[in-house]
């Protein structure tokens, strides 16, 4: 008989009792755990059993969380949950703008912190999923199954976040998304009140895929509202897959 495979979460922390805690937590919830003390030992694990999310403190000795999480982001998109006592708003930002997907304040509730984690590992259900490969225009493509975008011919990366704010993005072209609406679809309805993540991951897409980030053509910022998809004109609209072009 075989057995489904268990959700793997990789626990980056160096506060031995809260790690104990949480990996009997998270084990008692059917998830498989890993566990390093610091950042050199976190990366280790990570490329040896592939997690499917990374919990991680940034207070931590040899390698800080910031240094672990830009090191990660350097070949992987596991999502990311930093999980730290630090609270104020320029190092919640930070983490965010060096990868992290969401940030935890401690101390937390156990419910607070399985509900983030089931909502960053919610599997988006995009109407756009069936189609693999997305033009945009003649300028911008996705491929939704390898989590990258291609822009003027060169493939960029894309973060698991990215990619689902990038979805939502193309699955409203034309339409004012607010912040609200936003945090809802991408994050989840936990998330309704985190408008810094919105701007965060949106400055992270602008600099990713548009020409000039200072002056997008694709991600227009709508003052008081929220944000609009500019739609290329390069490719129609009813032919969204690289393979019918």
């Amino acid at each position: 008989m075989s057995y489904p495979e268990l959700t793997k979460i990789l626990i980056i922390d160096d506060d031995r009792e809260l790690v104990a805690i949480l990996t009997d937590l998270l084990r008692a919830h059917g998830y498989d755990v890993f566990s390093a003390s610091d950042g050199v030992g976190g990366l280790h694990l990570l490329r040896e059993h592939s997690p499917d999310l990374v919990l991680m403190d940034v207070l931590m000795p040899r390698m800080d969380g910031y240094e672990t999480c830009r090191m990660i982001r350097r070949f992987s998109t596991v999502p990311i949950i930093v999980v730290s006592c630090v609270e104020d708003e320029p190092s919640k930002v930070r983490a965010l703008d060096l990868g992290a997907d969401d940030f935890v304040t401690k101390p937390f509730g156990a419910s607070e912190l399985l509900a983030r984690m089931r909502a960053v590992l919610r599997y988006p259900r995009h109407r756009l999923a069936h189609d693999s490969l997305h033009r945009v225009d003649e300028r911008l493509a996705v491929d939704l199954s390898r989590c990258v975008a291609w822009v003027d011919g060169h493939e960029i990366t894309l973060s698991q976040t990215e990619l689902r704010l990038l979805t939502c993005f193309l699955e409203n072209p034309n339409r004012i998304l607010t912040h609200q609406a936003l945090l809802t679809q991408v994050w989840g309805w936990e998330y309704s009140d985190q408008t810094e993540y919105v701007k965060v991951f949106v400055h992270h897409l602008r600099q990713k895929i548009e020409a000039d980030p200072r002056h997008p053509q694709y991600i227009i910022t709508e003052r008081g509202l929220g944000y609009r998809f500019e739609a290329g004109a390069g490719a129609p609209q009813d032919q969204p897959s690289l393979s019918q072009s």
